[in-house]
């Protein structure tokens, strides 16, 4: 990576009114900037009441500063941070100052960015910043700061330098065939590489919780008119979110509502019943039902227990996507006796429950958690993206692939292959193996200022 040479300012605290608000800068400029705007380079590391003065000598706030000299910052540049009241019009101001003084507006995340290209943070740190400002519950937000404090990252680590080590060994042997070393009869290979594919299964479930931590599940409610849906999404929200009548077809739209269960964040989707129609707004309605189906990671099926499951419940599941994972709802048991709980198994399993009455909702919680194998995080738990179970995924795919090749074909070269591969794969997580797109698009997700 080039070294920055720009400075770079934003306003670092969120839009709108506020008590306090925060313009930061960092480059190499900063002292220039610092000695133009206050007069002087504040102390390092101090609070110290400035005034903040425009080009024409104009007060425009008062305010606190913060410098932190290079290396021992954020971003590992120089850095300074101007506190001033928080209306927007005096941040405009104040921003325009430093801009002025010759920083240039910073990019969503390049704060970030330049943390982690000085090394101060991994890329797993580095993402978790922005989870910890995203987070949801405060599960979330504790296995976020968990991954900011780097214990995602020394998982990686320990997986990398089990696999150095072994590869290490597999190439000397390699480089050296004269020193007598029979790699294939040497029972202590096999070991190692079943021990390093326990450790990676170890770190991806760890992984897959932190995934479900920082996007949750979405489930979509569908089902025909009338049959409990809008109902379903209030119970489960605790809230009244949708209209609920006894008139079908109350709801037209998609209705959205985010919640969580113990922890886990529920993205859930309430949509128009669904059913033969003439009419142009629930045609459309029903279409974006439909629309949401194809793009939920479980759909709830709600079937109206007096009714009974009917050859509509029956087309309504024929039109979902191969693969897609759903459980069927029996609702309105108040009105016909049927006991709650969870009853079948796999594909054909049913929840029995009330929304009115609240009976078996609690078995619909834990039947959605089982579904996703989510479990309360332990101590040590971290946050983790999609792109980190997709890394975690092509090593363990390169491990039990080099595990193939050393037992069939005895391959010590295609064996050292596929541990390179899984090397690189695991790279990618804490960024030792990188792209500069990869970067731009983890870090255009930030916010501006971070």
């Amino acid at each position: 990576m080039t070294p920055n040479i720009d400075t770079i300012a934003a306003i670092a605290t969120p839009s709108g009114q506020g008590g306090i608000g925060i313009v930061r800068v960092s480059g190499a400029a900063v002292p220039a900037i610092a000695w133009q705007l206050l007069g002087r380079l504040p102390k390092p590391r101090y609070a110290e009441r400035h005034d903040f003065r425009a080009g024409d000598g104009t007060l425009i706030d008062a305010g606190l500063t913060l410098y932190f000299p290079a290396p021992a910052s954020f971003t590992g540049e120089h850095v300074l941070e101007l506190h001033g009241h928080g209306g927007p019009v005096v941040m405009d101001l104040l921003l325009e100052r430093v801009l002025a003084l010759g920083a240039r507006p910073a990019r969503p995340g390049e704060f970030s960015e330049r943390a982690f290209l000085n090394g101060k943070l991994d890329l797993a740190q580095a993402e978790a910043i922005a989870d910890l400002i995203d987070s949801g519950t405060a599960q979330a937000a504790r296995a976020a700061a968990c991954s900011l404090q780097g214990i995602f990252s020394d998982h990686i680590h320990t997986l990398l330098q089990q696999l150095i080590e072994l590869r290490s060994w597999i190439e000397a042997t390699m480089d050296f065939p004269d020193d007598e070393i029979d790699l294939f009869s040497d029972e202590r290979l096999g070991e190692q590489i079943a021990a390093l594919g326990e450790a990676i299964e170890r770190v991806l479930a760890g992984a897959h919780q932190g995934q479900l931590l920082h996007d949750g599940i979405t489930l979509v409610i569908a089902g025909r008119p009338n049959a409990g849906k809008s109902s379903l999404l209030n119970a489960l929200a605790g809230f009244d979110a949708a209209i609920v009548t006894d008139i079908p077809g109350t709801t037209r739209d998609v209705l959205r509502e985010h919640i969580q269960i113990d922890g886990m964040p529920l993205h859930i989707i309430d949509t128009a019943g669904l059913h033969d129609s003439t009419d142009p707004v629930e045609q459309a309605g029903m279409q974006r039902a439909r629309r949401a189906m194809e793009n939920a990671d479980r759909v709830l099926l709600v079937i109206d227990d007096q009714a009974g499951y009917t050859a509509a419940d029956a087309a309504i599941l024929e039109e979902l996507p191969a693969g897609m994972s759903h459980t069927r709802i029996r609702s309105k048991i108040d009105l016909t006796g049927r006991p709650p709980g969870i009853s079948g198994a796999d594909a054909s399993e049913e929840v029995a429950l009330s929304a009115h009455t609240g009976a078996g909702l609690d078995d619909l919680r834990r039947h959605l958690k089982q579904c996703v194998g989510f479990q309360e995080q332990a101590e040590g738990g971290f946050s983790a993206r999609r792109r980190h179970l997709d890394a975690l995924q092509r090593a363990r795919a390169h491990i039990v692939e080099g595990s193939r090749l050393l037992r069939e074909q005895r391959a010590a070269e295609l064996l050292a292959e596929e541990l390179r591969e899984a090397q690189q794969d695991l790279g990618e997580i804490t960024g030792a193996f990188t792209s500069e797109d990869l970067l731009d698009r983890i870090f255009s997700s930030f916010c501006i200022g971070k």
